[in-house]
């Protein structure tokens, strides 16, 4: 297996080790690649991170090879690959499936079948899931090929330069064209599981717009702006329209056998290239036919 590795020119003169922060290596990476069997190059030859850097120079960081704990079970299944290259795979998950393994779902899981992609194709990478789905929730995934590009991913979340689009039905014909909920979200005292918006919890927001209205139920547009536990259901719920579906948040299974939620776009700066990608995916079948 050939290990993941970035190279990147030298703009001016310094400490190796202030231009590699200056190019996100994280300290954790940096100690990874040091103790980890990882090498950082300067012109082909190695280096501490205290080497004097001339503009120019040519700086490769190899990443140590990851390994798969002995947790996670590669299987084969079906795998909708919408792009892949060596710092990235976005995938479209379908609807009831987990996307990691749980006490209830051990197998089946996206992060089993994607171990197995990656076994199958020498992929040198544990398992870095940047964007989760909950199990009824279909639509796109970002997953990491490597710790350092997960650590890019997660900056990219915090300051806002990730942005994910959701398509939903809700109970209850919405009235206003566009609007935003911002509503703190915690965990309920009483359930393990089940979030609820409350005073003390994490600050939370989403953009809401409308779509279409029918007889018992109306099609939205989802953007989140922060990315809290189960958000889009709780926001919903707290206003009143609970998704079509989502029997833990006051929604019913009269229409469909899950709640009606896809991720329907993603867009990202690539962590390595720097160009600003989309990736959209059509809503599954079960809500498609609710829409028309």
């Amino acid at each position: 297996m050939k290990p993941f590795e970035l190279t990147y020119t030298a703009a001016g003169h310094g400490l190796l080790r202030e231009a590699l922060h200056s190019w996100g290596i994280s300290k954790r990476t940096l100690a990874s690649v040091k103790y980890g069997g990882g090498q950082i190059l300067v012109n082909g030859n190695e280096v501490t991170v205290r080497h004097p850097l001339r503009t120019g120079d040519a700086v490769t960081v190899v990443f140590p090879l990851e390994e798969f704990g002995n947790g996670l079970k590669a299987e084969d299944g079906e795998l909708k690959i919408i792009h892949e290259d060596d710092a990235l795979l976005i995938v479209d998950k379908p609807p009831l499936q987990n996307t990691i393994p749980s006490r209830e779902h051990p197998a089946g899981s996206l992060a089993n079948i994607v171990a197995k992609h990656f076994e199958n194709h020498g992929i040198p990478a544990t398992l870095h899931i940047a964007t989760r789905l909950d199990r009824d929730t279909s639509g796109l995934v970002c997953i990491a090929k490597n710790r350092h590009i997960h650590h890019m991913l997660s900056l990219q979340q915090q300051e806002k330069k990730m942005t994910r689009r959701y398509e939903a039905l809700v109970h209850g014909q919405v009235e206003q064209e566009k609007f935003i909920i911002t509503a703190p979200i915690g965990r309920k005292n009483s359930s393990i599981i089940e979030r609820e918006v409350r005073a003390d919890g994490q600050f939370a927001e989403t953009e809401v717009e409308l779509i279409q209205v029918f007889n018992d139920y109306s099609h939205v547009k989802l953007k989140l702006n922060t990315g809290r536990t189960h958000q889009i259901r709780v926001h919903l719920a707290h206003i009143s329209h609970p998704l079509v579906g989502d029997d833990l948040y006051g929604g019913t299974r009269e229409m469909i056998s899950r709640q009606a939620l896809h991720c329907r776009e993603l867009e990202l700066i690539h962590p390595v290239t720097g160009q600003m990608l989309m990736f959209k995916s059509p809503n599954r079948e079960d809500m498609a036919a609710l829409i028309r």
